[in-house]
């Protein structure tokens, strides 16, 4: 039953941080828990209806208690119990905590009740590895408390002798199909049809170099082969913590609970962190610092040759923008707080539209963008065109009031003339012919003899001024000599 469970704990990958339970109101019963991990016991229905319990393991008092007051708990550093279902837990365990525990009750009259007994067994991790050792020279890795399994040889049939040896012991020996000497026998076996050798519960001192001696029929030795077995400590559970810097920047520490020689990767929404999203220290670094506007599924991978870990987290901005933009002639290009923000957060003064309806481009946004200002004038592309259109208008609207200014000054020339020009330049005469008397200048006029011809008039409507006494206005007059 024992190599059962043991087998099921390897199955299901146990290693630092597995929590197991176990039924121990059952008197006799095998209890299992995982090296550096946590075994939940369960030792009565409740305490509330035991007038008096002890619970020993061998002879020393661990735990003990009234009803629902505990008075003792040696393990309380490391252990805890819930006197309403009757349930004891131990953490992180180790090889000492195993052994035979004994839980005695005494009713209101200080009578024993029957007592219960329970066997605590602690398996390794559970890790194991695998290492082809037929390669000379080769790198083979077991985990702390688990399990590796070297492949010595293709099949022990075909080899008249063998011996593995460890330094300078001896820890197996063998004829083709017969097993003469392992040393580890406790913890480890051999099979001579695939040539493997397993060992279990692998500890520090089992790491070293290791040499196989093959002979054939005749005695002769073959090609030694020799491995290096180094034995890790297996990172365990992982855990992630982030901060906001001043600046709006994210820092992520990622640290593991144990474990040898501990590798580190970040990836983010599945991909692998890019320098673009690094601000400082790089993904192979425990400790990152991530850019400002960095969010997503971030996820730590923590590993050694014999385990991997892995945490993840959501993270999201510090609730920082970038601000780039034009104040009281001053260029602002910066993160800031978007609660605490005054900056760029005024009313632009009127501007010129580029289409009817439309407010200008606002260049507040939670990302850098780029520099467009024109040189010398510190003042974006956009602006630069509103400040031309201004100035071209202007000078229309400068050039139309001189026009009108001018017309005004030559009407009021026209206005101040004679009402004769004023219809010279309003008639248009063709084939006029005058004929005039001479006429001497006396003090009495005499009216002068008119033909006229054919005459046109402009479209435009003459002035109904009726012309004084006998003044003619023509032009273009042809008179008789």
């Amino acid at each position: 039953m024992e190599a059962v469970i043991g087998l099921l704990l390897m199955l299901l990958g146990v290693f630092h941080g597995v929590e197991t339970c176990c039924d121990g109101r059952i008197n006799g019963a095998q209890c299992y828990g995982a090296l550096g991990g946590t075994v939940v016991l369960r030792l009565m229905d409740s305490a509330s209806g035991i007038h008096k319990y002890q619970w020993f393991k061998n002879k020393t008092e661990i735990l003990s208690g009234r009803k629902n007051m505990i008075t003792t708990n040696l393990l309380e550093t490391r252990s805890s119990f819930t006197p309403s279902d009757g349930t004891f837990r131990i953490n992180n365990l180790s090889r000492t905590d195993g052994g035979e525990y004994t839980l005695r009750s005494f009713d209101s009259r200080g009578r024993l009740l029957d007592p219960q007994i329970l066997q605590l067994n602690i398996q390794g991790p559970g890790v194991e590895t695998y290492c082809d050792g037929r390669i000379n020279g080769a790198q083979c890795y077991g985990a702390l408390g688990g399990t590796v399994v070297l492949r010595l040889m293709d099949s022990a049939s075909g080899i008249h002798r063998y011996q593995f040896y460890k330094n300078k012991a001896v820890i197996l020996s063998g004829r083709t199909n017969r097993i003469i000497t392992n040393r580890l026998e406790g913890r480890s076996s051999f099979t001579p049809s695939d040539g493997t050798f397993r060992i279990n519960d692998l500890s520090r001192t089992d790491g070293g170099e290791y040499t196989l001696k093959s002979f054939d029929s005749r005695g002769r030795l073959l090609d030694p082969q020799i491995l290096q077995l180094t034995i890790e400590a297996p990172v365990s559970s992982v855990l992630l913590v982030s901060e906001c810097l001043s600046q709006g920047e994210m820092r992520v520490s990622c640290s593991s609970d144990g474990g040898d020689s501990p590798q580190y990767s970040w990836t983010l929404d599945g991909h692998t962190l890019t320098d673009a999203q690094l601000l400082s220290g790089n993904k192979d670094s425990n400790t990152i610092t991530l850019r400002q506007d960095v969010s997503g599924q971030l996820v730590c991978s923590v590993s050694n040759h014999v385990s991997s870990v892995s945490q993840n987290k959501t993270i999201s901005t510090c609730g920082f923008i970038f601000i780039d933009c034009i104040s009281n002639g001053t260029h602002i290009s910066q993160w800031v707080h978007e609660a605490n923000n005054t900056l760029c957060v005024e009313t632009p003064t009127a501007r010129p539209s580029t289409t009817e309806g439309k407010e200008p481009d606002i260049t507040v946004s939670n990302k850098p963008s780029p520099n467009n200002t024109t040189p010398g004038l510190n003042l974006p592309i956009k602006d630069e065109h509103w400040y031309i259109m201004a100035g071209v208008l202007a000078v229309l609207v400068i050039l139309l009031v001189v026009g009108v200014a001018v017309v005004c000054a030559h009407k009021k020339r026209q206005n101040n003339k004679p009402k004769e020009e004023d219809d010279e330049q309003e008639l248009t005469y063709a084939d006029v012919r005058v004929v005039k008397r001479q006429v001497r200048r006396e003090p009495q006029k005499e009216e002068a003899g008119v033909e006229y011809g054919e005459v046109r008039f402009s479209g435009r409507p003459r002035q109904s001024a009726q012309p004084a006494g006998d003044d003619c206005v023509y032009s273009m007059v042809c008179r008789d000599r």
